[in-house]
C-alpha cells in the first residue's frame, strides 16, 4: 500500500506492490509471502484483481456486489464478488470490448459492443444472443422506460434497437458527421450525443426529434487557454436533472445547466489529452475527471481542485464505487488499481476494515525510511567513515544523497559510536535534573558575552514588569534575553560589543539619551499610576509639568556637545596613532654607509633580519651629525607661521625637511630661482669683490700712544683714523 497526500488529502493506493505470476505453485507463492517484504506489505483486496494484458474499462454494478472488468489479450470479461473478495467468474470473447454495460442489478444481464461491429448479449448462464449494427460503434446507451438501445459511431446516424421487440427502429438523424459518445440523463431520460465537430446534440426519445445543440468547441476557447486543434466531445455525463458535463479532447471540461447555451465553469487539465472518464460526487459536490495521466477531483461550483491521483500507467476508464471513498482505475496495465480516499466517504461494507487500517497509519507517526532505506547526505558517509562505498551497489544516488540500506545503516552506527545510548541516557538524566531545579529559586546569571547589555535589558525588564504589575493590565512583552531568535547574541564572542570602537562611541552619546529619556518616562509613569491608585480617580497634570519639559528640551540638544567631544577625542587619538607609528617606524630604520649618500633601509628587510648584533657607522667629513636635541628646533619651525618659513628658506636658498626628530631621515634640495634673482645676486657678488679689492687694511695706524689711553682714547684715536683716512 502507498500513501500520498495531495492537497492535504490523504490516498491510499491499494493496489501498490509487486503481483505474483499465475503459473506459480501455491507452495513457492508461500515461500516469497515469507521471505519477501514487499510481497508481505500488499494488501491484496481482491484476488487476482487484474487482466493479462490491458484493462479497458471496468464498472460496477447496481446493488454493489460485483465488479465487472473488460480487457485483453485474449479479449475477456471478469466478473468479481466483493462479498467474496475473489473472482467469480471469466468469459472469453471473441473480438475487442469497445464499451460494456450492466442492463440489471447483477451481472445476470450485460450488453458489448465490439470493435467488429457485433452486438453481444450475455444472461447469467453466459452467451446469449449476437447482432450486428451498420456501422462501427463507440458508444451506447440505455433507455429503461422503452428498453431501446441507443448506438453511436462512425455515422451521422443514431441506430436503436429494442429489447422488448428484438429488432432495429428508425435511426435518429443528427447533423454530425461522427457521433464519440452518448448519455441519457437518469431523470427525464434526455438523450445526448457528443460529435467529433465539437457540437452536442440533445433528442427527446419520446418523440424522436432534436430538442436543442450546444457548440462547446467555442465556449471552451477561453482566455488562456491554448487549443491545438478542432475540440471534439470525448466524454458526457448527465448529473441531475439540469447539469451536464463535457469533456473534450483537448482536455477541457465544461459545466453546462440545461437551460443555458452557455458553459457555468470550464475547467482546463493543461496535459491536452482527451477527457476520458467524467463522474459526479453529490455528497461533496465534486467533479472528478480523468485523461490518460491524471484523475483531477474539483468543485463543481467554483473550480478549486480538492486533490488529484496520478497513476504510474495511463488510465483507460475510471469507476467510482457508490456511496463510498473508493474508486477503481482500468489501467494500460495487467493491474487495475484501487484508490481509497477517506475524505470523500467511509469504506465499502465489504472491506470495512480500511477505515481503522487508515486510523492506525495516521496515528502512527512518518518515519525516516521509505521501503527499508535510508536516505543520508555525502556529509553522514564521512561521519560513518563509508565514502569509499560510493559508487557501489550498496549506496543508490538519489538528490543530493544516497539511499542504503536501514539494517547496514544501523550496524556501522553502532559501531562508530558504541557510546550513543550511554549519551543518550546522561542527557535525559540531565533534563530531568534541570527539571527539578525550575522549582527552585532562580538566580540571575550574566552570560560570558554581552554582559554588559544583558545587565541593562535585565534593568529594563524588571522596569516593564514593575509598571505591568501596577497597572494591573496586559502583559509584559517578551525580553531577548528569552528570545531563542536572539540566543546566539550572548553564547557567541563574534557578537561581543567593542564599546572602543569609533561607531560605538558615537552612536552611545544618542541611545544613552534615549534611555533616559525612557527611563524617566516610566518613573513619570510611575508616579502617575500610584497617585491614581491612591486618589481613586484621575488628577490634574502637576504644576511642574512645564519644567520637566524644558529640562527634556535642553536635555536633547546635550548629546550633539557630547558626539562633538568623542568626535574630538577620536581625531586626537588617531593624530597620536599616526605619532606613535611614526616614532616606531624611525626607531625601526638603518642608516648605511654609501658612496657619497646615504640609504634607507627598514628592519623588516631580509638584511636587516640576518644582522641580530648592532651596527656602528662612521661620521664622513662634511656630514653634520643631527642629535636628538633638534627636536626643540623643529617644534619652534612647526609654530612659525608659513611667511616666516619661507623666508628662512629664501635666505638659506636651501630647505631641509626632515621628518621624525631622531635625525635619520633628511630630505635636501635647492630652491629654483628665477633670472631676475640670479642677475641681482651676481651682481651683488661682483660689487662685493670690487669693493674686497679696493679695501685697504688701517692696522699700521695705530700708535703705543693711543693704546695706552684706554678704552676712550682708542675709540678716539679710532675716530681719528677714520678722519684722517
Amino acid at each position: 500500500m502507498q500513501i500520498s497526500s495531495v492537497n492535504d488529502v490523504k490516498i491510499y493506493n491499494l493496489s501498490h506492490g509487486k503481483s505474483l505470476p499465475e503459473w506459480l505453485s501455491d507452495r513457492k507463492k508461500r515461500q516469497l509471502q515469507k521471505k519477501d517484504v514487499d510481497i508481505q506489505r500488499r494488501i491484496e483486496l481482491i484476488q487476482d484483481f487484474e487482466m493479462p494484458t490491458v484493462c479497458t474499462s471496468i464498472k460496477v454494478s447496481r446493488d454493489g456486489q460485483f465488479v465487472l472488468a473488460a480487457g485483453t489479450y485474449k479479449p475477456r470479461i471478469r466478473c468479481y464478488d466483493t462479498y467474496q473478495l475473489s473472482l467469480k467468474f471469466e468469459r472469453c470473447l471473441d473480438s475487442d470490448v469497445v464499451a460494456f454495460d450492466i442492463l440489471s442489478d447483477d451481472y445476470s444481464k450485460l450488453v458489448f459492443l465490439h470493435s467488429d461491429r457485433f452486438v453481444e448479449f450475455h444472461s447469467q448462464h453466459g452467451h446469449y444472443y449476437k447482432t450486428r449494427i451498420p456501422k462501427f460503434g463507440r458508444d451506447f446507451s440505455y433507455h429503461y422506460p422503452s428498453c431501446d438501445l441507443f448506438f453511436v459511431g462512425t455515422s451521422s446516424e443514431v441506430f436503436r434497437l429494442n429489447l422488448e421487440q428484438g429488432r432495429f427502429l428508425n435511426s435518429l438523424q443528427t447533423d454530425a458527421v461522427e457521433n464519440n459518445v452518448c448519455d441519457i440523463n437518469p431523470v427525464h431520460h434526455l438523450f445526448a450525443t457528443g460529435s467529433s465537430e465539437g457540437r452536442v446534440e440533445c433528442w427527446d426519445p419520446r418523440v424522436r426529434s432534436r430538442v436543442g445543440m450546444l457548440d462547446c468547441a467555442l465556449s471552451c476557447v477561453t482566455e488562456g487557454t491554448e487549443v491545438q486543434a478542432l475540440p471534439s466531445i470525448s466524454a458526457l455525463k448527465f448529473n441531475g436533472s439540469l447539469t451536464m458535463a463535457v469533456g473534450t479532447s483537448t482536455g477541457q471540461v465544461l459545466l453546462y445547466d440545461l437551460r443555458s447555451n452557455q458553459p457555468l465553469l470550464v475547467k482546463d487539465h493543461f496535459y491536452n489529452l482527451p477527457i476520458k472518464s467524467l463522474n459526479f460526487h453529490n455528497q461533496l459536490d465534486l467533479v472528478l475527471s480523468a485523461d490518460s495521466k491524471i484523475i483531477k477531483i474539483w468543485n463543481k461550483d467554483t473550480g478549486k481542485v480538492f486533490s488529484s491521483i496520478q497513476p504510474p500507467t495511463n488510465i483507460n476508464d475510471v469507476c467510482i464505487y457508490p456511496n463510498s471513498g473508493m474508486l477503481f482505475t482500468a489501467n494500460e496495465d495487467p493491474k487495475m488499481s484501487t484508490f481509497y480516499i477517506p475524505a470523500l466517504g467511509p469504506a465499502p461494507r465489504w472491506c470495512s476494515f480500511l477505515d481503522n487500517l487508515t486510523e492506525e497509519l495516521e496515528e502512527s507517526p512518518e518515519s525516516t525510511v521509505y521501503d527499508d532505506y535510508k536516505f543520508v547526505t555525502r556529509k553522514d558517509l564521512e561521519n560513518l567513515g563509508l565514502s569509499h562505498l560510493v559508487g557501489s551497489s550498496l549506496l543508490r544516488a538519489y538528490m543530493h544523497g544516497y539511499f542504503m540500506d536501514i539494517r547496514l545503516y544501523h550496524k556501522v552506527k553502532s559501531m562508530a559510536n558504541p557510546f550513543a545510548y550511554e549519551e543518550y541516557r546522561k542527557d535525559k538524566i540531565r533534563q530531568k535534573i534541570e527539571e527539578t531545579r525550575t522549582q527552585r529559586v532562580q538566580v540571575k546569571k550574566l552570560p560570558q558575552v554581552n554582559k554588559e547589555l544583558a545587565l541593562k535589558l535585565m534593568e529594563e525588564g524588571d522596569d516593564e514588569l514593575e509598571m505591568v504589575a501596577r497597572k494591573k493590565k496586559g502583559k509584559a512583552l517578551p525580553s531577548i534575553l528569552g528570545d531563542n531568535r536572539f540566543k546566539v547574541m550572548f553564547e557567541n564572542p563574534d557578537y561581543q560589543v567593542d564599546e572602543q570602537s569609533e561607531d560605538f562611541r558615537l552612536l552611545n552619546p544618542i541611545v544613552s539619551k534615549v534611555e533616559q529619556k525612557r527611563k524617566k518616562k516610566l518613573r513619570l509613569l510611575a508616579k502617575e499610576a500610584a497617585a491614581s491608585q491612591q486618589a481613586g480617580e484621575d488628577e490634574e497634570e502637576p504644576e511642574g509639568r512645564a519644567s520637566s519639559e524644558e529640562d527634556s528640551s535642553d536635555d536633547d540638544k546635550s548629546w550633539v556637545e557630547e558626539v562633538r567631544e568623542q568626535r574630538r577625542l577620536l581625531r586626537q587619538e588617531d593624530r597620536d596613532r599616526r605619532r606613535q607609528e611614526r616614532k616606531a617606524a624611525d626607531r625601526n630604520t638603518v642608516l648605511l654607509e654609501g658612496d657619497g649618500s646615504r640609504k634607507e633601509r627598514s628592519s623588516n628587510t631580509a638584511e636587516s633580519k640576518r644582522t641580530s648584533q648592532p651596527q656602528f657607522y662612521q661620521i664622513k667629513a662634511g656630514e653634520e651629525f643631527r642629535s636628538f636635541n633638534d627636536m626643540a628646533r623643529k617644534q619652534k619651525l612647526q609654530k612659525a607661521s608659513l611667511e616666516d618659513r619661507l623666508k628662512l628658506e629664501e635666505n638659506s636658498g636651501i630647505s631641509n625637511v626632515v621628518d621624525s626628530a631622531v635625525g635619520s631621515k633628511q630630505l635636501t634640495f635647492t630652491l629654483k630661482k628665477s633670472e631676475q634673482q640670479k642677475k641681482q645676486q651676481q651682481a651683488e657678488w661682483e660689487h662685493h669683490q670690487e669693493r674686497k679689492k679696493l679695501r685697504r687694511s688701517a692696522g699700521h695706524l695705530s700708535s703705543s700712544r693711543g693704546r695706552g689711553r684706554g678704552r676712550g682714547g682708542g675709540r678716539g684715536g679710532g675716530g681719528g683714523g677714520r678722519g684722517r683716512y
